[in-house]
Parts: C-alpha cells; sequence; structure tokens
C-alpha cells in the first residue's frame, strides 16, 4: 500500500489583514455616527445667517437710542408714543384722599365719646373709609327702630357726609341666633330693616336719596366668633362704607352682528 504524501501546509501570513480591515470598518462607522450627530443642519444655518445680516443692516433708532431690527420686506410698525401721566387725574385723586382724610377726622371727632367706649370704629379699607357702630347704640333687641339717645349721633355723622358728594352703602348684620317674628320672619329682614332705618335718617339730615344704598347680609358676614356672647355682640353691627370711588357710566353690551 502506497504511502500517501501528505501534503505540506501553508502557512497563511496574511490572516491578521482581515482583523485589521474589520477594526478600521468599526472605525469608520464609529467615526460616521459621531459626523452626523454634530454636523450642522446647513440650510437652517443659512437661514439664522441671513435672518442675522439683515436685522443688522435694516435698523432704525427710537428717540430713546434703542435699535428695532426690521425684517426685509415687512412693513415697518408705527412707533407708540409713550403715554405722559395724567396730572390733571392725579391731582384729583390727591384732593379726593385728602376730602376723605377731613371727613374722617370730622366724624371721628363727632363719635368721639361713642369711639372711646369701643361702641363705634373707624376703619379705613381699600374702598374708602367704613364706620362700624354696634347695634346696641342705635336698636332694641330683636327691633329696627333708632333709640332716642342714638339720635344725635346718627345726625351728626349725618351732617358730616352731607357736605361731601362720597357713594355711601349702609350695611345691616346679626349674630346667628334664629329671630322670627311678624314683623321679621328672619334676620335677612331685621338686618334689611335696620339699614333702610339709618339710610332714612340721613336723607332727613341731608344726604341725597342717590347716594345712598342699604343692604341686609344677616348673619353671613360675621367679624367675630358666634360663640361667645361677646362675638355676638360684635357681629350685630351696623357698616356706613363710604366709598371714594364713583360709579362709572354705564357702557350697553351689544349682540355682535353676523359680518355680511
Amino acid at each position: 500500500m502506497a504511502r500517501r504524501r501528505r501534503e505540506e501546509e501553508h502557512e497563511n501570513h496574511e490572516r491578521w489583514l482581515v482583523s485589521y480591515a474589520d477594526f478600521i470598518t468599526l472605525l469608520f462607522a464609529f467615526f460616521v455616527v459621531m459626523y452626523a450627530i454634530s454636523s450642522v443642519n446647513e440650510g437652517k444655518y443659512k437661514v439664522l445667517s441671513n435672518s442675522l445680516v439683515n436685522a443688522f443692516k435694516n435698523t432704525t433708532a427710537q428717540p430713546g437710542g434703542q435699535p428695532i431690527a426690521v425684517i426685509q420686506g415687512a412693513p415697518l410698525l408705527p412707533v407708540k408714543p409713550v403715554a405722559k401721566p395724567d396730572k390733571a387725574v392725579d391731582q384729583k385723586k390727591v384732593e379726593q384722599r385728602q376730602k376723605m382724610k377731613n371727613m374722617a377726622d370730622d366724624i371721628k371727632n363727632a363719635l368721639q365719646p361713642l369711639i372711646a367706649q369701643g361702641k363705634v370704629k373707624l376703619l379705613e379699607t381699600s374702598r374708602g373709609v367704613t364706620i362700624e357702630i354696634n347695634d346696641s347704640v342705635l336698636f332694641p333687641a330683636g327691633q329696627a327702630k333708632l333709640e332716642p339717645a342714638s339720635m344725635s349721633a346718627m345726625l351728626a355723622i349725618a351732617q358730616v357726609l352731607a357736605a361731601s358728594d362720597f357713594p355711601i352703602t349702609i350695611e345691616g348684620h346679626t349674630d346667628n341666633v334664629p329671630i322670627a317674628t311678624p314683623q321679621f320672619p328672619s334676620n335677612w329682614e331685621l338686618s334689611a330693616m335696620r339699614a333702610t332705618t339709618v339710610l332714612r335718617l340721613f336723607n332727613d339730615g341731608g344726604v341725597g336719596a342717590e347716594r345712598l344704598t342699604a343692604i341686609g347680609y344677616g348673619e353671613t358676614r360675621p367679624v367675630d366668633t358666634n360663640t361667645t356672647p361677646e362675638g355676638r355682640a360684635r357681629n350685630r353691627r351696623v357698616s356706613v362704607l363710604i366709598d371714594s370711588n364713583r360709579p362709572e357710566e354705564p357702557t350697553e353690551l351689544r349682540e355682535a352682528r353676523p359680518s355680511p
């Protein structure tokens, strides 16, 4: 049996090129991905560049020296005039505040004894001045007829108010103790009648009826707790709000007509 001659195995000295080619391919792919991520959108860059160039080439100046960028081809917007403060309006507000302060001082002087006893409080609010009068000064319990002793104090307030032209709102308030009489089925009617009684007295004292408004809130707006006798006594009150803001002329809201 003849021996087979074993062919000598040929050693491949270029096998490393395969690995090298794979490495180069991966490296190339990596750089392609990095370039794609970091590349700038040329179209957007050109639009931005052109806009900046046009903006800096076409500028108009305001009197204050601030440049305004103008886009080429767009119509120029008119410069809005700076609104100057109306000195007449400001002066009128100053005069109104002074009148309100003088009137508050006159009311404080007229009611000084009651203020010292804690029966009357003079409060300054965002709307004007509020006179808070405890109902024990004005009315017997559960009634809306003024006490004779309170008439002089209320007329003194009316005289001060008559000399001004501010709108006046009179608010009646009660505690949460229910009432049910033929004249006053609930605290709503009692508080409203007490406010109306004070309104009539002011009108008789010279305050114009067109300036007067009476509102009854019942027990819905307490200023203290209703769980104690002292708190309920404070909640039973009449508040006289002297409004520094005169009502504006009403504007009718018309239904928009459909365009032809």
